[in-house]
């Protein structure tokens, strides 16, 4: 099937975060949102239609489950990631954010440190501090318009009191594949050191075209004993709103520990159109998710020579992976404090600002490229006027 990606999408009016409530957020108005990462594309029609027939059944009560939804996650993950997942590793639940707050509670103690590598996700941050931990910056290195991790300064950061790195793989937001060398450097670091690797890998099916993700814990045995894996379908299939996730523990110690805070919270449920979506999706959606990551690599080629020969000042940091472009503004004529405010009130347009990403983040706005090229080229039509009336 041939999905169309360029079809016009309206999602005005469905108690959308990122569009009914964007000029609220932001204080401005007509703006073009193009901040929270979901997509403004929509689901695969198997998904949809997988929705609607178990919705024809009018019973909606608690449900097991079924054996088929664990095949499906462990047959993707070898089709998609080369990676053996047996059933009793995976575990589901109700999202990536609240399952790293539980392995944050099952595997660490208050007070504990847990190591992050900024600029990143924002709820890293909150998460740490919310259950009582301490945040510890492991800046990325940024040269020649590519990130790279300090792994000099990793190893100064880790003492007695560290006993988790929380990994971003792939990256969000500066969109690096981390290369199976420097996971497996991270994971020796770690490994002797006696540091829990947590990898948040939502984004692992979204690498872009000829590239890999490497799942960590695929990596050696004794990574996958030292690692738990955080993945959900939200992300490629624009599901987030279905609030389901997948964590994978092979190591059975630490899947008791995890399961234990778990079942303590009452959340072994799953939503039930989370599941149907979740087990349509690693059944048939590799087609879906293949186009819609070629016409992503599309969307980059575009906006990318847009601001080459237009837009100058503003430069984009070239994805591997995701579909969001991290965007150095430090060519632009306002002080980097500003950015924010220039975005919104002069391009009109809703961005997550560079500075909640934490060290490392200023200067820079993260951009939400999956959505159709005219939108796009709306956007950057605004840009290149508000720029230009500054120059």
């Amino acid at each position: 099937m041939i999905y169309d990606f360029d079809a016009p999408f309206d999602r005005r009016g469905t108690h959308s975060y990122k569009w009914d409530h964007c000029d609220k957020i932001f204080g401005g108005k007509d703006l073009l949102p193009m901040w929270v990462a979901d997509m403004d594309f929509p689901v695969a029609q198997e998904i949809q239609q997988a929705i609607l027939e178990r919705a024809a059944h009018p019973a909606f009560g608690y449900t097991a489950i079924p054996d088929t939804s664990y095949e499906a996650v462990s047959d993707w993950l070898s089709r998609r990631h080369s990676w053996t997942v047996s059933r009793e590793w995976v575990l589901f639940c109700p999202g990536v954010v609240p399952s790293i707050a539980l392995s944050i509670n099952a595997f660490t103690l208050p007070g504990d440190k847990i190591i992050v590598q900024a600029p990143v996700y924002p709820p890293f941050f909150n998460v740490i501090s919310d259950c009582g931990r301490q945040v510890v910056v492991n800046k990325l290195i940024y040269e020649d318009g590519r990130y790279r991790i300090d792994f000099d300064d990793l190893k100064n950061k880790i003492d007695r009191n560290t006993s988790m790195l929380l990994l971003c793989s792939p990256h969000n937001p500066v969109g690096r594949l981390w290369s199976s060398d420097e996971l497996l450097e991270l994971g020796r670091i770690c490994i002797e050191r006696n540091v829990i690797i947590l990898s948040d890998e939502i984004h692992h099916d979204l690498a872009f075209p000829g590239l890999k993700h490497f799942p960590i814990a695929s990596l050696s045995n004794a990574l996958s004993e030292n690692t738990v894996t955080l993945l959900a379908p939200s992300k490629t299939f624009n599901l987030a709103g279905l609030h389901t996730s997948i964590t994978v523990i092979s190591n059975e110690l630490l899947r008791r520990r995890f399961y234990s805070v778990l079942n303590s919270l009452s959340l072994r449920s799953i939503n039930i159109f989370g599941l149907a979506a979740t087990e349509t999706a690693y059944s048939s959606g590799d087609e879906w998710v293949d186009q819609m990551m070629n016409y992503v690599a599309g969307n980059f080629e575009f906006l990318n020579h847009y601001l080459s020969t237009k837009i100058p000042e503003v430069v984009a940091i070239r994805p591997e992976s995701t579909y969001l472009v991290w965007l150095d503004c430090s060519g632009l004529s306002v002080d980097y404090s500003k950015i924010g405010e220039f975005m919104v009130k002069k391009a009109r347009l809703a961005l997550n600002d560079g500075a909640s990403f934490g060290p490392g983040g200023e200067n820079f706005q993260r951009m939400n490229i999956a959505c159709p090229r005219v939108r796009l080229q709306e956007a950057f039509n605004r840009l290149e006027k508000a720029v230009s009336e500054i120059r």
